[in-house]
């Protein structure tokens, strides 16, 4: 005779996972900031993570949107507090990571996503070691330098000394959890396989378990 079984203490609610924390980068003009758009578009329950600067909004910038535009004084207020995650004083203006913001946003139980280049993805890293780091990378050199130009932003000297750094930004691919190639013009191909990586992350046994 089989021994009887107490149903009343199997627990079969084995997918209660914590929320992420998605750190976007790769090489300059790759379409990081294109692909967080589309992932939100395709619905995606993330929040996307609002930075804090110093400088002057400009124009069409939308306070709360863009960045948290804050004065001198309320930033360093933050930073005595230790309200940010990280921050730096770039070309004389403060940015930073605050970090209520994801706080709030994981405690809601939503996922937050971020884009930093290579070098804030490293200091990520070690602040974090259970952030979830996605590397984008071009399918090759000539479909990167059509992304570089289509952007219209840079000289093409600019655009070569991008080229010049790649090097040394792949220098850091140890770091990062997973690498997705984004084909130009085939930004949804993209967003599919970030979206598979994140259903992937939320059945991972052990969870990551990320503390802000």
């Amino acid at each position: 005779m089989e021994p009887a079984v107490n149903q009343a203490t199997l627990n079969f609610n084995l997918h209660e996972t914590q929320p992420l924390f998605i750190v976007i980068s790769g090489l300059s003009g790759v379409g990081k900031d294109a692909v967080i758009e589309e992932l939100l578009q395709c619905g995606m329950p993330l929040h996307k993570v609002v930075t804090a600067t110093t400088r002057a909004p400009r124009t069409n910038e939308q306070d709360g949107v863009d960045y948290h535009f804050l004065s001198q004084e309320r930033f360093q207020e933050m930073m005595r507090n230790n309200e940010f995650i990280e921050c730096a004083l770039v070309y004389n203006d403060y940015k930073g990571v605050p970090r209520k913001q994801i706080q709030d946003a994981m405690n809601s139980g939503l996922d937050v996503i971020m884009r930093v280049d290579v070098q804030g993805a490293r200091k990520f890293r070690e602040l974090i070691p259970e952030a979830l780091l996605i590397f984008i990378t071009p399918a090759s050199e000539q479909d990167w330098r059509e992304m570089l130009l289509g952007r219209r932003t840079d000289t093409p000297d600019q655009i070569e000394r991008r080229i010049a750094a790649a090097p040394a930004e792949l220098e850091m691919l140890p770091i990062f959890d997973y690498i997705v190639t984004n084909k130009r013009c085939c930004l949804g191909e993209t967003a599919d396989a970030i979206i598979s990586i994140i259903k992937s992350e939320h059945m991972r046994n052990p969870h990551r378990k990320v503390n802000i």
